[in-house]
């Protein structure tokens, strides 16, 4: 059986409303706390055209085996001809640009979370490896690549006379 609403059920909601949109506000008729700005915009206010000065920021994932040091990055939707991959004195930088195929001249964005254009990343490996000795393939929008490590001698006991 459904149950009724009364007028104070939609001031509660509305207040819950209010709550998650605003934190300074508890009720309608109650003011902001001294000394604090508003909060966020409510989401059809937001710019969505707001553009950034940076590349994009490229997420890996890093690992070894016994004889491999391997890096893999989500590259879906970039070209091969479009990504750099170099390396130099045990840093490792991969960059390129993700076009978006679409060349239209969108006017009005509504959603816009899919990051377009240049990307890049760069990161120390954690393990000595042998640089002219590195494996990169582009399989299924994932790039890996693979590294093989330098061999670390153990340690010899020195005897003390």
């Amino acid at each position: 059986m459904a149950r009724k609403q009364s007028n104070d059920d939609l001031l509660i909601e509305d207040e819950l409303a209010a709550a998650f949109l605003n934190d300074d506000y508890s009720s309608e008729n109650e003011q902001p706390a001294q000394n604090q700005q508003p909060t966020a915009q409510p989401a059809a206010e937001q710019q969505w055209d707001e553009e950034e000065d940076f590349p994009g920021q490229l997420a890996v994932d890093a690992y070894e085996t016994e004889e491999l040091l391997v890096v893999k990055a989500r590259t879906a939707g970039v070209d091969r001809n479009d990504l750099d991959v170099s390396i130099s004195d045990g840093i490792l930088t991969i960059s390129g640009t993700l076009s978006s195929g679409d060349e239209s001249e969108a006017t009005n964005w509504h959603i816009q979370e899919c990051y377009w254009g240049e990307f890049s990343r760069t990161l120390a490996l954690p393990v000595p490896i042998k640089e002219d000795e590195v494996k990169a393939e582009l399989k299924d929008g994932v790039l890996t690549i693979s590294f093989v490590k330098v061999k670390q001698e153990q340690a010899k006991k020195i005897q003390i006379q």
